[in-house]
């Protein structure tokens, strides 16, 4: 399978949870984000192909308020390496400047250095 990112993966020191906000049941939690996206890993598998509206849990050292909340659309949904969870990877269909904004700051504070 080849690889169809155009914006290079950022993991995450942080995994924070994930929620679907219309049932409020986790979704997994945030493994990498891109601006245009991000990867989850979780305890169920997710449908592919579908629109979420999705509610991230926020440090308090990156935004004011507990959470964003954004529409995600879930384009592939694989076994982990680990056999008990799942990964993700959803692209942004609709989000705030204001949460790509927080994005970013999450990046930045809890991000892998690339050196």
């Amino acid at each position: 399978m080849d690889d169809r990112r155009k914006l290079p993966r950022k993991f995450l020191m942080f995994y924070t949870r994930v929620f679907d906000a219309a049932t409020n049941k986790l979704v997994g939690h945030l493994a990498d984000v891109t601006p245009g996206g991000l990867m989850l890993i979780g305890e169920r598998a997710v449908a592919t192909g579908q629109d979420f509206h999705l509610r991230l849990e926020l440090p308090g050292d990156v935004a004011e308020r507990p959470f964003i909340e954004f529409e995600a659309r879930s384009l592939w949904c694989k076994p982990d390496v680990n056999p008990l969870y799942f990964t993700t990877g959803f692209e942004f269909v609709r989000i705030t400047p204001e949460a790509v904004a927080v994005i970013a700051r999450i990046v930045e504070a809890y991000g892998f250095r690339d050196n």
